[in-house]
Parts: structure tokens; sequence; C-alpha cells
């Protein structure tokens, strides 16, 4: 099972509180592991133009009411934008999909402070990883669904409204989950 370019959405009572009502973007998902970037956890107090001003990018206040996201516990410090590709593709950007592309370098910043693009972007401190069949093992404790990647959901619905507007996407009505999972 390939889960690149699909969403996690995290169950309830998962047990990791880093995760918790998360909506996570699969950017890739193999053999040797796996790496998502949580699209509904904003960081607190932390926005884009602060990141650019740190950075000295771009003209003082661009991005100003951007949040950055908690992207996952992993490096923490290190930035990742989820965005649409573009024409032509930007060269060090892993292209997922038509709607999907995951940049770590600091040009997407340049060109977004410039306003020149990607026309929809998320910005990420921090992201999910798992080792070789860990992500599997979460799964069949029943502590993610997954659903396809709606683009509408993950750039333009409210943070609070995407775990519940993913699980709908699939049918499950969010009031009817429960925190305990049963095996049968």
């Amino acid at each position: 099972m390939d889960l690149t370019g699909k969403l996690l959405i995290a169950m309830p009572g998962m047990g990791d509180m880093r995760f918790e009502h998360s909506v996570v973007y699969m950017c890739s998902h193999d053999e040797s592991g796996a790496l998502g970037l949580i699209v509904n956890k904003p960081a607190a107090d932390v926005r884009l133009s602060d990141l650019l001003e740190q950075l000295s990018i771009g003209p003082k206040g661009a991005g100003r009411n951007t949040p950055v996201h908690f992207g996952g516990p992993v490096e923490g410090a290190r930035g990742f934008v989820l965005h649409t590709p573009g024409e032509p593709p930007r060269e060090h950007s892993m292209v997922v999909g038509e709607e999907f592309a995951m940049t770590a370098t600091l040009d997407v910043l340049e060109d977004i402070a410039a306003g020149r693009g990607p026309g929809r972007a998320l910005m990420m401190l921090g992201y999910a990883g798992w080792g070789p069949g860990q992500l599997e093992a979460e799964i069949g404790m029943n502590g993610w669904l997954t659903a396809e990647a709606d683009p509408d959901l993950v750039y333009d619905t409210p943070d609070e409204e995407k775990w519940s507007a993913a699980l709908r996407s699939i049918g499950v009505d969010p009031l009817t989950l429960s925190a305990s999972a049963g095996h049968a």
C-alpha cells in the first residue's frame, strides 16, 4: 500500500497528543519509511512574515497574516512548503501529484514574498516521519484512516475544520468516532 499523495486522518485515542485531530499530507511512502506534513495545526504565534524577516527575504510585512503550521515533530526548525507545482515545476521540489509539491529550499519563500507564486501554499516547520513498517503498524492498530487528498480541503479549508472535513470526505461522521478500537 503506497500512501504517497494521500491524507492520513488521526483517529481519536491514537495516544500521541502531537497528532491529535491531525490531517497529514503524505509526501512519500515506500519500504524505507514515510514522510508527511500536518496541514491543520498552526504553529503558536508564528507567521510567515516573521520567518521571512528572520531570513531577510522580501519586503517587510510580506506574508503578514499567513500562518506557519506545525508540520510534525521531526526537525522542527526546518521549513517545508506544500504547494501547487506550477509550470515549469521548481528545480528542487518533490512533485507528488497534479496539485501538490513539497519544497524545502529558500527559493520558494523568495517567490512567495515577491508575490510570484506558487498559487496555493502552506508553510510548515518540521515534518512527520515513520521508519520502515511503522506507519503500517499504526494503521493496523486503528491509529489512522486514509483519504484522497483534495486540494480544496488541504489549501483552502480553515485549519479547525480540516479534520472533520477529511472524515466526511470518506463518509465518516466525526461525532460517531470512538476513542477505543475494537478487533474482531
